[in-house]
């Protein structure tokens, strides 16, 4: 093992926009003490694991990328942090061959960590009481992609029956706008051309500072320059349609909405401990769908709830299918171990939740089909994101993925483009005015 700080890191990313706005931070701070950033996968002397644990899935890659760090750095420390190390902090079973173990709050002290294993060379365990955590810790990616993920909220109030992320997150909180402004006009003076604000609860932001979430889109819209905003993810009950009125008429922030229903089942919704009905969910879709035509709309749903049955999920596709929707994600239930949800009674078979998950991806394509045929011809602004030699690929405003071929030289900032058509793949070709 090197001495000092001239050491080799990789950190592996699991999960959520917000996992990777902080693992780029914690990255960051490393790079700063003199530690050298390299890919995970090559063999480093500090192999961290940013870990997720919204989904059984989520679990097993947690466990895997843990084995095959190790298996390819054999005499290097390993740290697993975040969610995964939060809720396991207590089942040493789960860290067989882990050094460091680091919930929620720890990850962000990761060097000091280190320097007091080293110096004592015995595996580390620490995760805070998660219901007094009120610390907020600033995040944002940069230099991982064109685009940076800004972590504006953390944490959740909420109590979904099937969702862990409150136990792993702490409650809601986030810092004041007066901060927030002050690091979007860092990135703007940077060149950055897009800004996705993240949180766990993107929506419920100033719960800590008795703000409100269209305070800060106000605030930071009146930014000058030439980069757009993203909000990556809202609650159908805090998408209010003075939030909708103020996206179409803003500077900055780009017509796509991204919002979780989970089920299209007001039955379904109810187990779940939802905080609405779909008919709110429909009001919040028509009424974007109204005002902002060509805006993309993403759902969130999840499949094979307990109790779910056949006319649920019946129902469930049929309201789906109403919707001017543009795309879903869709999430196959797994039990978590702790939440309610993982003891209620008639739990759907895995084969059946597996053919509901392919329905809905069939549907999921069919609503992408019809969303991205109707913007060919359309003009937009394209942020790049590809690296493949001979193809700029990106995003536009209102989230289509686009795709130029045979383009001679690599572009980095935003392009207008002319939407021309679809490829074999259903993806969006495009044309450079």
């Amino acid at each position: 093992m090197l001495k000092g700080k001239n050491k080799r890191v990789a950190i592996h990313t699991l999960g959520c926009k917000l996992n990777f706005s902080e693992s780029s931070e914690i990255g960051r701070q490393l790079e700063d003490e003199g530690y050298i950033r390299i890919p995970f996968g090559e063999e480093a002397d500090i192999s961290v694991i940013h870990t997720c644990s919204v989904t059984g899935s989520a679990d097993r890659k947690t466990r895997q990328a843990i084995r095959k760090a190790k298996k390819i750095s054999p005499k290097g420390i390993t740290v697993a942090m975040g969610c995964y190390a939060q809720l396991k902090s207590g089942d040493n079973k789960a860290f067989d061959d882990v050094d460091l173990v680091l919930g929620t709050n720890e990850k962000f002290n990761l060097s000091q960590y280190l320097d007091e294993f080293e110096n004592n060379e015995l595996p580390i365990i620490q995760a805070c009481n998660i219901d007094q955590l009120d610390q907020f810790h600033s995040a944002r990616s940069i230099g991982e992609r064109t685009r940076t993920f800004l972590k504006v909220q953390d944490g959740c109030d909420y109590s979904c029956s099937y969702c862990t992320i409150p136990k792993a997150r702490g409650k809601s909180r986030n810092p004041a706008i007066k901060i927030l402004v002050e690091q979007v006009k860092d990135l703007v003076s940077q060149g950055i051309p897009e800004i996705v604000l993240t949180g766990v609860n993107t929506g419920d932001f100033g719960r800590s500072t008795d703000e409100s979430f269209i305070d800060l889109l106000k605030a930071i819209d009146l930014i000058p320059g030439s980069h757009r905003f993203r909000v990556s993810s809202i609650e159908p009950n805090l998408l209010t349609e003075d939030i909708i009125l103020f996206i179409k008429t803003s500077l900055h922030f780009t017509p796509h909405f991204h919002i979780p229903l989970q089920s299209g089942s007001d039955e379904i919704l109810q187990k779940m401990s939802r905080r609405y009905l779909r008919e709110t969910f429909e009001k919040k879709v028509t009424f974007i769908h109204k005002e902002l035509p060509d805006a993309s709309i993403g759902v969130d749903v999840i499949v094979g709830f307990p109790g779910e049955s056949n006319e649920n999920f019946e129902d469930a596709v049929q309201f789906l299918n109403s919707l001017p929707i543009s795309y879903l994600h869709v999430f196959t239930y797994s039990e978590r171990p702790g939440t309610p949800a993982a003891d209620f009674p008639k739990p759907v078979q895995n084969k059946i939740r597996d053919d509901r998950s392919v329905r809905l991806h069939q549907l999921s394509d069919e609503k992408k089909h019809k969303f991205y045929s109707s913007q060919i011809g359309s003009i937009r602004w394209l942020v790049p994101e590809g690296k493949t030699p001979g193809i700029i690929k990106g995003f536009t405003e209102n989230y289509i993925d686009t795709y130029i071929e045979d383009v001679l030289k690599t572009v980095k900032t935003p392009i207008q483009v002319r939407l021309s058509g679809l490829n074999k793949r259903g993806q969006m070709t495009a044309k450079i005015i």
